[in-house]
């Protein structure tokens, strides 16, 4: 081996020594919370009796307290359906409108412009959490409170303004020759945007759907403030009910279980994505 490479590697080594160190603990809660929905009970890192009971609830979906005839929580895949739902319809709006507004504050010159960039970012570091009290009242108002789409207004309201300027940072990048040589050929300003302008954004479409996508699915705070009803529970809010026991008592192999299913599908999606989320800029070539 290259002595060259040698010394490299020796350098590079207290890192994957840090990274390691920081890694372990998480490997090791995610492998017990594992071993807790394949066991009956678990002794630090040893399961007492291997068994599959704690996945039975699957075959139907519903989540029973043992011993008796209830159905306290939603069935779990009314729940996946309303997770995903709200994750998507949240992804596919926050695209929607941070692409649009983007390519109108890359673009365009017009009063109060400055005005509107800083406003974005002054909202985008706003804690949501304290709004939740004038939220309700808006949401009963309009008859959106104990609905999915409430929930979603909410939280695309929120989002965009980190969207937005993901999505302007992107289209300063594009220089004006390309746009402009589209509009010459015949080329509409919307046409343009659409067949030029946008295939050239795709990473930062991407970036944007995933963080939107991401929010959506891990989404909490909202879902326990304005849903009442379990018709229009999510993962999250499952997890929730089941770890507090907030209506028997705690099971922690189907607890386990449950956060293993709330885990697995945005795993799988960031595994996928993540080539997406290492080519964001935030600002291109012009910022105001």
């Amino acid at each position: 081996m290259n002595k060259r490479v040698i010394v490299s590697k020796i350098k590079d080594l207290p890192i994957y020594v840090i990274l390691v160190i920081v890694t372990i603990p998480i490997i090791l809660l995610y492998l017990m919370l594992f071993l807790n929905s394949i066991s009956t009970k678990l002794y630090g890192l040893i399961p007492e009796n291997i068994t599959l009971e704690n996945w039975f609830f699957l075959s139907s979906g519903n989540i029973k307290v043992p011993g008796t005839a209830t159905q306290y929580y939603p069935n779990v895949y009314l729940v996946a359906a309303n997770t995903f739902t709200l994750a998507i319809i949240i992804a596919f709006l926050e695209v929607i409108f941070s692409s649009l507004a983007g390519y109108a504050l890359s673009r365009y010159k017009f009063k109060g412009r400055e005005g509107i960039l800083t406003l974005t970012m002054i909202l985008h570091a706003f804690p949501g959490i304290t709004l939740l009290i004038a939220l309700f009242y808006v949401l009963n108002a309009l008859k959106l409170y104990n609905t999915l789409i409430g929930v979603v207004i909410v939280k695309v309201a929120l989002d965009l303004p980190l969207g937005i300027w993901i999505m302007k940072g992107f289209f300063d990048g594009i220089p004006w020759d390309i746009e402009m040589s589209a509009l010459v050929d015949g080329c509409g300003r919307l046409q343009a945007w659409w067949k030029i302008i946008m295939p050239n954004v795709r990473n930062g479409l991407m970036a944007v759907l995933i963080f939107g996508f991401l929010s959506g699915w891990g989404e909490f705070i909202y879902v326990l403030t304005f849903i009442a009803s379990q018709e229009y529970w999510t993962f999250s809010m499952l997890v929730y009910a089941l770890t507090t026991g907030e209506y028997s008592y705690i099971n922690p192999g189907v607890t386990a279980t449950v956060a293993i299913l709330y885990m697995i599908p945005i795993v799988i999606f960031f595994l996928f994505a993540q080539q997406y989320l290492l080519r964001i800029q935030i600002a291109g070539k012009s910022t105001v």
